[in-house]
């Protein structure tokens, strides 16, 4: 048929006054496979079961395609099932509406309508059913039509493989792979009489990106995220009362745009030091290290007060003698969380004595996945990759930065970060002079919000900047699904197209 003879395309449910015509369509469809339709008694099942999985799409009201699928718990089957358990022996009793997998019965296109794409019409109706149902994704039998003219030559597996690489067409796999569907399997004996695929088939899955497992708590994860980054102003402190009331300021400011988090920079509690300036400077830092404890305790409260998630940038810490970069997350529910910076800068080895920490992971929170690396962490790929393979949502780098090659170093690895991890990056470092401490005494900072470069996302990668070495509060919203769709559709998969086979970063 030619598009010009098109007056109407309309996407319907199957009606079971639809039958005899449906019947002559699945029969032109199926020339193969002898008797190789549906009975009345099956449709009416069907409709009666789960009418909104039975579509048809009709050209210039006739029939021109069909669209058939159950409902199943999918861990009441076996991954070797047949097309005949899947269906409960062509009954659908295995039909279930608090199933948790959509499963495809049947697809055909009449064939005087094929090559309007009206096939992906139907597996977008399905994709849009599994998603507001709030299913895992779909799945079904894929048959291999194509395959019995290199049965005797290929294995079924080697044969999957060349019609991947497109040298071999297989209209009906290369249509399914196309349509984001992945093989799973190979399943043998799935469909009797189904000679063209030597009975073989390939289980092929779609996942719902946006599947979220049901809860019996009040609370749910948030999908749009604001995120409120604090560019923190060195200036001298005569107390640690007064460098906590500043902090509280800014949490109150930030937390009084809904924000879900802010983020602290690195070593914001410097000026602290100040007063122990005469010391030696591993000695002032081992003094400002006695402050950290009633930091965190206070930051927790300001935490479940402010209903708010505070990322305490870092701050010394001692333990067992040894001098460690670390900060801690404290979340809105009171629980707090330690992270450690493991690549200390050759300064803070040389001058401080700092060593660096051992422990690398994310963090749950109501959120979504977070990771945390502290500032030279971020100039290190492992790391965020590590992060990433574990599902890591958002990354936060808190900072500090002496001068701009410093910060340049900060703020372009970040920004890769992003990319190749398919994440959100947010930065945020301190501004200002702090004269009176030694090896602390000028800053570079521009707190930003990075994204990945796609269409869904700002051009330049950037979603939020600062205003370069200006004390302020930065605010940004980010939507987690589309770290998802991302993932899926874009227009580069970073994940999805790593190389795992040649390489692959393993922890140790």
């Amino acid at each position: 048929m030619k598009t010009g003879d098109i007056e109407h395309i309309e996407l319907k449910y199957l009606e079971l006054n639809d039958y005899q015509e449906l019947k002559t369509a699945m029969i032109s469809a199926y020339t193969n496979m002898p008797d190789s339709y549906w009975e009345e008694k099956h449709i009416s099942t069907l409709i009666k079961k789960f009418p909104k999985g039975q579509a048809v799409i009709k050209i210039n009201g006739e029939i021109a395609g069909c669209a058939l699928s159950i409902i199943v718990n999918y861990d009441n089957f076996e991954d070797d099932h047949t097309y005949r358990d899947i269906t409960g022996n062509y009954t659908f009793s295995t039909h279930s509406d608090d199933g948790d997998v959509l499963y495809g019965i049947d697809v055909f296109i009449k064939p005087t309508y094929r090559g309007l794409r009206l096939g992906r019409r139907l597996y977008d109706y399905r994709k849009e059913l599994c998603e507001e149902l709030n299913l895992k994704g779909i799945t079904f039998g894929g048959r291999m039509p194509n395959y019995s003219l290199y049965a005797e030559d290929l294995k079924p597996k080697e044969y999957i493989e060349k019609v991947k690489r497109k040298e071999i067409n297989d209209p009906v796999l290369n249509f399914q792979i196309s349509n984001d569907f992945h093989p799973a399997k190979v399943m043998r004996g799935y469909l009797e009489g189904d000679k063209a695929s030597g009975e073989f088939a390939i289980l092929m899955e779609w996942d719902n990106i946006y599947y979220k497992k049901p809860s019996r708590k009040a609370a749910t994860k948030k999908s749009n995220v604001r995120l409120g980054l604090i560019q923190w102003q060195m200036r001298p402190y005569n107390s640690l009362e007064e460098l906590l009331n500043q902090a509280e300021y800014f949490i109150d400011a930030v937390a009084g745009y809904r924000s879900d988090f802010v983020l602290f920079p690195e070593f914001f509690n410097a000026p602290l030091m100040a007063k122990d300036n005469h010391l030696k400077t591993s000695d002032a830092i081992r003094k400002l290290a006695r402050h950290t404890q009633a930091i965190v305790q206070q930051f927790s409260e300001f935490a479940i007060t402010y209903n708010i998630n505070i990322i305490a940038g870092s701050m010394p810490e001692i333990r067992d003698e040894r001098l460690y970069n670390v900060g801690y997350l404290c979340r809105r529910d009171g629980s707090t969380e330690r992270y450690e910076k493991l690549h200390v800068t050759p300064d803070e080895a040389k001058v401080w004595g700092m060593q660096g920490g051992t422990e690398l992971k994310t963090y749950d929170t109501d959120c979504g996945k977070i990771g945390i690396l502290i500032c030279y962490d971020s100039e290190f790929p492992e790391l965020s990759r590590l992060l990433a393979n574990e599902g890591m949502d958002i990354l936060f780098v808190p900072f500090l930065t002496d001068t701009q090659n410093g910060y340049s170093r900060v703020r372009h690895c970040s920004q890769a970060r992003a990319i190749e991890n398919e994440c959100y990056v947010a930065i945020a470092g301190s501004v200002g002079n702090l004269p009176n401490v030694e090896n602390m005494d000028i800053q570079f900072a521009q707190s930003m919000v990075f994204t990945p470069c796609d269409f869904s996302f700002p051009t330049n990668g950037i979603k939020a900047e600062a205003t370069p070495n200006t004390e302020m509060i930065l605010i940004a919203d980010v939507d987690l699904d589309l770290l998802k769709e991302l993932n899926q559709f874009g227009a580069v998969k970073n994940l999805r197209d790593r190389r795992t086979d040649l390489f692959e970063v393993v922890r140790r």
